[in-house]
């Protein structure tokens, strides 16, 4: 079994907000500052589009992670995809969802990942990456959350 994760979060914005929000390089730094992530190649500023990549550098547990991830699906404003290209994971896939419920914006991140190292790696996955991951994730759609509810409506 894949160690597959769903996190879902309401903003009181529309989706199109949401989804731009969601592509903004220097909003994830911000939600990421506590493990001194950094966006170190590809597009390390402002709005990141369909077939472009990102290479991060950060620290999980105390040890030095680099990642570059490609948008694969891009179809505003109601999801995008970005798969790691190459990094820590056997694989990693990455899907933002947004969907109009009302005045607010439902978003659903769906991440589908496993961990190298064979029945070992999976252990390690499922007991200590998912918990991990799944909180990393709340955090980031906090920040999203609270940056987009902060500024008023255009």
């Amino acid at each position: 079994m894949v160690p597959t994760f769903t996190v879902t979060t309401r903003i009181a914005c529309d989706p199109d907000r949401a989804f731009a929000a969601g592509l903004d390089i220097d909003l994830h730094l911000r939600s990421m500052a506590k493990s001194g992530e950094r966006a170190v190649g590809g597009v390390t500023s402002g709005p990141i589009g369909l077939g472009e990549t990102v290479t991060w550098s950060a620290r999980h547990f105390g040890l030095p992670w680099r990642m570059t991830s490609k948008i694969t699906a891009y179809e505003a404003p109601a999801r995008f995809v970005d798969e790691q290209v190459s990094g820590p994971f056997r694989h990693w896939r990455h899907e933002h969802l947004f969907r109009a419920d009302g005045t607010t914006t439902v978003m659903t991140d769906v991440i589908d990942f496993a961990a190298p190292a064979g029945p070992l790696g999976h252990l390690i996955a499922v007991s200590v990456l998912r918990p991990y991951l799944k909180n990393l994730i709340s955090v980031r759609n906090a920040e999203l959350k609270a940056t987009l509810e902060a500024r008023p409506r255009a």
